[in-house]
């Protein structure tokens, strides 16, 4: 098991950029593979980026590659996004999630952390 908690939301000119942290506790972190969710209001949860057990890999959605780059530091049990050229669309609570393999899929994602809101103002 895996307690997740996000930070590093706020409000961002759009055009800006912001990066979310996302703290693991334990010390099995690197037997999880990490992503990235968000859901804007009225919207179903989304899929932005994911990455493997040791960040070898990682995948995006359409609507974020190129812009959103997710990495991992095991020693420090810490996932992040950067987030760059954010546009209003982005506007969205995000969440870390965990899952024991390598996916995209939000079903196969076990373990949440809170979320925290990202605004992106025109």
């Amino acid at each position: 098991q895996v307690q997740l908690v996000e930070s590093g939301g706020g409000l961002v000119q759009a055009g800006g950029s912001l990066r979310l942290s996302c703290a693991a506790s334990g010390r099995t972190f690197s037997r999880y593979a990490m992503g990235w969710f968000r859901q804007a209001p009225g919207k179903e949860r989304e899929f932005v980026a994911a990455i493997s057990r040791s960040g070898g890999n990682t995948y995006y959605a359409d609507s974020v590659k190129g812009r959103f780059t997710i990495s991992r530091d095991n020693a420090k049990n810490m996932v992040y996004v950067q987030m760059n050229s954010l546009k209003p669309e982005d506007t969205a609570v995000y969440y870390c999630a965990a899952a024991g393999f390598f996916t995209i899929l939000r079903y196969e994602y076990n373990y949440w952390g809170q979320g925290t809101q990202v605004t992106v103002s025109s």
